[in-house]
């Protein structure tokens, strides 16, 4: 009788995908109230996290080595502009399509991210991508489409508005962007997704701040502390909640992730749309309409099928087990010049295999 093998690793994988699952969901939702309780100050409320992941990168750097502060160079700054701009772009519409949107319908909103991930970084690369990343790409923006087609069923006061789509839309392009760039943006940070991220919410920061105070925000909250009508103990405690988890996931990189297979990736993206949306609905008491919900189910599993697919496509090319006699008969036979590499299979344990 074979004995149960436990795998060292599991706890660690476990670990790792329970804290990447409850960051996102608890970014989402925290951030769904205080946009709730202030829609008045989006741009106010994502500066404070971008300070707060800046202070709690200061501390980190004090106790934990691996957390470097970079020196701050005007030719890497200049540099890293593109990637900057981008991300605090995308933050900002992000966070607007957030606010103007249902919790559970957030996903169906930026459902748009694979398929123009997809297009950016072929025209980037000037490549076509192979046929099953094409149909993964379709099947999401089908699932997209599904979820923003007009339903009777939809009570008019929570149908999303044009405007609330076009941030969707814009917020997934500029994701997509975002994508491409950090990897030819990190060899000015000496390829330290830490100091990356350090760059990048310095250099979004100093960006939003013009425009909080174009749009007024900061009068607007000193209004708001008037009105005793306010909670304002949700903005502010909604602020250091995201400024943490935000920092949290600057940090994610000292994570071994690489114990994560794709196939475990798949499942917990799976995991996390169900939660999301029944969280929504639980929560905020988010209506969720036949049509919505076969748009959720579609994006998820084009999502799926996509990192199956590349996790596919990604994988090594099978070895050939090459009988020693055939090879030992033809070596006598052929000349020694051949130079077809073959390698050569003993039965060793599966770490051997693993090149």
């Amino acid at each position: 009788m074979d004995r149960m093998h436990f795998d060292a690793n599991t706890p660690k994988v476990a670990a790792v995908v329970g804290f990447y699952m409850s960051a996102a969901l608890v970014m989402v939702f925290v951030n769904k109230a205080v946009l709730n309780s202030s829609p008045d100050l989006p741009l106010l409320f994502l500066l404070l996290q971008l300070l707060i992941a800046l202070l709690l990168l200061h501390v980190a750097a004090m106790f934990i080595k691996r957390v470097e502060i970079p020196k701050l160079e005007l030719e890497t700054a200049k540099k890293l502009t593109p990637v900057v701009l981008v991300n605090i772009i995308g933050l900002v519409f992000n966070t607007l399509c957030l606010r103007d949107v249902e919790a559970s319908f957030f996903q169906i909103a930026r459902g748009l991210v694979l398929p123009l991930t997809v297009i950016v970084f072929s025209a980037h690369t000037r490549t076509v991508p192979s046929v099953r990343v094409g149909i993964a790409a379709g099947t999401v923006a089908i699932g997209f489409l599904l979820g923003v087609a007009p339903s009777t069923t939809l009570p008019a006061h929570v149908a999303p508005s044009a405007l609330s789509l076009f941030y969707g839309i814009l917020s997934s392009l500029f994701i997509a962007f975002h994508a491409v760039l950090i990897k030819s943006s990190l060899p000015y940070c000496d390829n330290s997704t830490i100091q990356l991220a350090y760059w990048t919410n310095l250099g979004s920061a100093i960006f939003l701040f013009p425009f909080v105070l174009f749009y007024r925000e900061i009068f607007t909250l000193e209004d708001l502390i008037h009105d005793s009508n306010w909670d304002g103990q949700v903005f502010l405690w909604g602020s250091i909640v995201t400024g943490i988890f935000g920092f949290l996931l600057c940090i994610a990189g000292l994570l071994s992730i690489k114990v994560t297979s794709p196939i475990t990736h798949m499942f917990s993206s799976a995991l996390r749309s169900v939660i999301q949306t029944l969280l929504g609905v639980w929560l905020f008491k988010d209506i969720m309409t036949v049509n919505r919900a076969v748009s959720i189910l579609v994006i998820m599993i084009g999502t799926v099928y996509y990192t199956w697919v590349k996790s596919f496509e990604a994988a090594p090319p099978p070895r050939k087990d090459v009988d020693l006699e055939i090879l030992g008969n033809r070596k006598r036979e052929e000349d020694s010049g051949d130079d077809d590499e073959v390698t050569v299979v003993f039965g060793g344990s599966e770490e051997d295999e693993k090149v």
